[in-house]
């Protein structure tokens, strides 16, 4: 029996744009002569002969092939002992390739869709929060035979095809099958190991073919090759199980948060390979035990998802769902989070929504169509950093952004996405002027799909992931970033005070003679410091681009700098808000930051860089252990002037309490190299005030000057206070005292 297969089917399999090839391939019903047969075809464009082989009885049946291209078939009478199990897949191919290689395979073309229509629903409306589990290479079995299911939505392509190792990288090899309406592309393909290499070849409009890497790949290789790996993120076995128990402990918004910001590529590097990175593994030990000597409650890392450009710190991401391989698998990354939980460490990823880079195996007109971003420019393209605007109006935009959010917090452990350059996002007209920019349907500024996207994100992050912090890096005005969207907020945990770090740094900047005349420097953040949950930040981007490091950025001579940075980050605890540092400046790095170096850790052989760091330790540890610098950070209870007016002096002095208002600590701060002695304060009640912090202590590298543990306040008014007490302010100095009664 033979049969005819028509042309206009064969024309575009062999072509690349048939949108359903399982209508030629695989196992088929036919009739010929009055009788009913199984055909079974196969594309082998690389085959010279190939046969069919019956699992059931082992019999090997020669295919033809029935077109010069490399299509092969095979038919199975009606009568044959083998067509019941071949019908069902119990089959595989042997070939030779022209080089007079062989091999088998099991035939992709066999196996059912395992996409439902629920999932195309889900995804075509953009409510599909865990279609990572669903897209991309996922690891199956079917009916016993185990491989990988690759789906991926480009709906404009005229074709698409799964390429890589296992197939020599062929565009014909492995087309893939498309659901209508929705777009996406399917095929399982069978016995692919963990490890293989693949990409996805999409044969855009007008014929042009791009290798694209997978949009919900789990790992990629290291830059700058770029094909994603078949991974296995069940593999790693978790044990932070009472981390989980207590997180919401940890990250409740009265609770201590001291961040440090780290740049994994460059926070330490072996000496004995500088210009080697360390291993997720590796870091995992020496990270921990830093954060622990130094006290830090939380780490935030740097984007982890896969980039290609090193020098973009991560914030130009391809691979979303990738953990980036420059530092090891997958699961070294889950292990680093896993030990950081196991040891009270929460950890904090930046997560980057607002843009993505126009590297051609990206995003960027994926089908050859503009898919993930706005066809017009004025609302595609970041006019500041090349990039390209992703349309949150789109749902299954919408659906990728969100469900990778989900994905972090699932699948890594993830405890905080600190999402980054919101401000980009809420506004059309940013960095635009004129006619570059497209005012909303109302006519505003107003990015109304990016407002309701990061509200839809906040609302399933909290919802399906209790506990987890959202943190807004946002430097506008905006009103209430972080308070919930049922009162009409966008929903985050926690928004950076940007204006509090450019004023404070702006200040500090002053020679300390000119202080006096720019006071309301420092005083203005308490205007609206309870208008948000606010983070005190001094991140990475305060040492880059020739601000130089926070170190170098303080005024005076040597023993001025040092000291005016103590200063500044005893004036940082002692302000409501959580703690953000970057790394480095907690040991005084001289160099501006530099992503491709190791962090100057030799600096620690002289003692003013010791004594900072000592300095920056005993503030973390002071921080978590006194309720009145954490508790109320976000309402007015919280905080109370004492003295803001003294310009003339450059001093200051408040208070900060905690739930219980007989808890509660003294701040003073000397922003001037003029000791201050017999310095009169207003204080809540006559008692002994313990000194428990000195930013110039010895032990610090200061001088010494200070109150010799304490002092005792009497029954004399002063600052519209019942008692009083005089105390000595060191130069360029922040003391710290606590109530002792008897």
């Amino acid at each position: 029996m033979r049969t005819q297969v028509s042309l206009d089917a064969v024309t575009p399999l062999v072509n690349g744009y048939h949108e359903n090839p399982f209508e030629v391939l695989g196992p088929h019903e036919i009739i010929g002569d009055g009788r009913r047969a199984l055909a079974v075809r196969a594309f082998l464009p690389e085959s010279q002969q190939a046969w069919l082989v019956d699992e059931a009885h082992g019999r090997r049946r020669p295919m033809r092939r029935i077109h010069p291209s490399g299509l092969y078939e095979a038919i199975c009478p009606a009568q044959d002992e083998g067509r019941t199990a071949i019908a069902g897949g119990n089959y595989h191919f042997q070939l030779t390739d022209k080089h007079g290689t062989h091999r088998t395979m099991k035939d992709p073309y066999a196996f059912d869709p395992l996409l439902t229509d629920y999932d195309l629903y889900l995804l075509g409306e953009g409510n599909h929060w865990d279609c990572y589990n669903r897209l991309g290479a996922q690891l199956r079995e079917i009916d016993g035979t185990k491989g990988v299911n690759f789906a991926v939505w480009a709906p404009n392509a005229e074709g698409v095809s799964v390429v890589g190792d296992f197939n020599e990288w062929s565009v014909k090899s492995h087309p893939m099958r498309k659901h209508l309406p929705g777009g996406v592309w399917e095929l399982f393909i069978p016995e692919l190991p963990v490890g293989t290499l693949y990409k996805f070849a999409v044969k855009q409009q007008g014929g042009r073919v791009v290798e694209k890497c997978d949009p919900y790949g789990f790992a990629a290789e290291v830059p700058p090759r770029t094909a994603n790996i078949v991974t296995d993120l069940s593999a790693y076995e978790w044990q932070d199980e009472q981390w989980f128990t207590d997180r919401k402990k940890h990250n409740a918004l009265d609770a201590p948060m001291s961040i440090y910001e780290v740049h994994l590529g460059s926070w330490q590097r072996d000496p004995e390979r500088p210009d080697e990175w360390m291993s997720y593994r590796e870091l995992a030990p020496k990270l921990i035990e830093y954060c622990q000597k130094m006290g830090y409650t939380h780490l935030e890392l740097l984007p982890v998802s896969e980039h290609p450009f090193t020098g973009s710190w991560g914030y130009q991401p391809v691979g979303m769902y990738a953990a980036t391989s420059r530092f090891g698998s997958p699961q070294d990354l889950m292990f680093l989070i896993d030990m950081c939980h196991q040891n009270g460490i929460g950890v904090i990823i930046d997560w980057v929504p607002a843009h993505f880079p126009k590297d051609d195996h990206g995003l960027r007109r994926f089908d050859g169509s503009a898919l993930y971003e706005h066809e017009d420019p004025r609302k595609g393209e970041h006019p500041d950093w090349g990039t390209l605007i992703y349309n949150y109006g789109r749902n299954e935009v919408r659906n990728f952004l969100i469900s990778n959010a989900l994905f972090w917090l699932d699948k890594y452990h993830i405890d905080g996405l600190r999402v980054d350059a919101v401000a980009s996002m809420l506004y059309l007209d940013y960095s635009r002027e004129g006619d570059d920019w497209i005012p909303n349907m109302f006519g505003g500024r107003e990015n109304l799909e990016a407002i309701d996207f990061l509200k839809k994100f906040n609302e399933e992050c909290h919802l399906q992931h209790p506990g987890t912090l959202t943190i807004a890096e946002e430097s506008t005005a905006w009103t209430g970033v972080s308070r919930p969207t049922y009162v009409g907020g966008l929903g985050f945990s926690l928004k950076w005070n940007m204006g509090w770090m450019n004023d404070t740094l702006r200040y500090m900047r002053h020679e300390p003679i000119h202080r006096k005349y720019h006071h309301d420097e420092l005083t203005f953040s308490l205007i609206y410091a309870f208008t948000e949950n606010f983070i005190l930040p001094f991140s990475h981007d305060e040492v880059v681009h020739g601000k130089g490091s926070l170190l170098d950025q303080m005024p005076g001579d040597l023993w001025q700098r040092f000291a005016n940075l103590r200063l500044l980050y005893g004036y940082m605890f002692a302000h409501p808000g959580k703690k953000l540092n970057f790394m480095g400046g907690e040991f005084g790095q001289w160099n501006e930051w530099n992503y491709n170096t190791s962090l100057q850790w030799d600096l620690l052989q002289w003692e003013s860089h010791q004594g900072l760091q000592n300095y920056m330790a005993h503030l973390n540890h002071l921080y978590t252990s006194q309720p009145a610098l954490y508790e109320v950070d976000f309402e007015n209870t919280g905080f109370e002037w004492v003295d803001c007016h003294d310009h003339e002096a450059s001093t200051m002095a408040f208070l900060r309490k905690a739930k219980d208002p007989k808890d509660f600590v003294l701040i003073c701060s000397n922003f001037t190299p003029v000791p201050r002695q017999g310095y009169k304060i207003g204080v809540p009640e006559a008692c002994w005030y313990e000194e428990i912090s000195n930013s110039d202590s010895a032990y610090f590298g200061g001088g010494n000057v200070g109150n010799d543990g304490g002092i005792k306040a009497e029954p004399k008014e002063s600052h519209g206070r019942p008692a009083s007490m005089e105390v000595t302010l060191p130069p360029l100095g922040t003391v710290i005292f606590k109530p002792k009664r008897d």
